[in-house]
């Protein structure tokens, strides 16, 4: 049903160790990272072999309790040959 993961979205609060977490530590590779000023918060393109991460570096982002823009897994996307079929 599913050809793979297309990509994780995940929400951090402090830039310096998630970038020494997923970059220096794990080995992922910045594809691109965009400081977005209007929301004061990154968006960090993360890859190694055919997965992607998008991380999102939010300063004061909640605790993940049910809010959906708290910090932890934000989503995960598989790759499908079709979403109709699937």
């Amino acid at each position: 049903m599913f050809d793979s993961i297309h990509h994780i979205a995940i929400i951090g609060s402090d830039y310096k160790k998630s970038y020494h977490f997923y970059v220096e530590l794990l080995g992922f590779n910045v594809v691109r990272e965009n400081y977005r000023k209007e929301r004061d918060d990154y968006k960090i393109d993360l890859q190694c072999g055919d997965q992607e991460i998008e991380l999102f570096i939010i300063k004061n982002a909640p605790k993940r309790l049910s809010r959906p823009e708290a910090c932890g897994l934000r989503h995960l996307a598989f790759r499908v040959t079709s979403v109709d079929e699937t």
